[in-house]
């Protein structure tokens, strides 16, 4: 995808907590990079939180990426899922330890429920992980069905075990 195709917004969460989690979320945003249907925009900086259920794990490191894609909302989740095989994620454990985890948080205005995709994100506004690199990229955003701004949405999240992590996920942005 090249600058004049401008393509669709889609906010995505990226995570991972094992082996290098943060070389790996490095090696994965170059790798959707390369994705000729996918630019990425922007990155939100990296932040280290425990993991949600099992505990017996590694904290994850997540941020939240800025994505530009003419890809339709089901071509994004095929690729994503395609990339997360590349980086060998096995699931077998639900919110298991995982060697890269890819989301659609938000494409463009569009909401969508189908089986094995929900978006915008159905667990989104319960993650400070999620929320607060939100914020990084863009303030200002609304959600796309909750009429609130994801300020003040994240706001109401428990951020207190979030910790920044100062690293660049785009070498430009450094």
């Amino acid at each position: 995808m090249d600058d004049r195709d401008e393509g669709v917004c889609v906010y995505a969460a990226i995570g991972a907590n094992i082996g290098d989690p943060v070389q790996t979320l490095m090696d994965a945003v170059s790798r959707i990079g390369r994705h000729p249907e996918i630019r990425v925009d922007a990155a939100s900086s990296v932040y280290r939180n425990p993991p949600i259920g099992p505990q017996d794990q590694p904290h994850f490191y997540n941020s939240v990426l800025a994505l530009s894609t003419t890809l339709p909302p089901r071509g994004v989740l095929s690729a994503f899922l395609l990339i997360e095989k590349e980086f060998g994620r096995v699931r077998d454990i639900r919110w298991g330890p995982r060697t890269l985890d890819l989301d659609i948080l938000i494409y463009g205005e569009l909401i969508v429920c189908e089986p094995g995709l929900t978006i915008p994100h159905p667990r989104m506004l319960e993650r400070s992980f999620v929320l607060i690199p939100l914020l990084d990229l863009k303030p200002s955003i609304q959600h796309p069905t909750q009429n609130e701004s994801f300020q003040v949405l994240a706001g109401r999240v428990d951020r207190q075990d979030l910790e920044r992590i100062d690293v660049s996920l785009i070498p430009e942005q450094g």
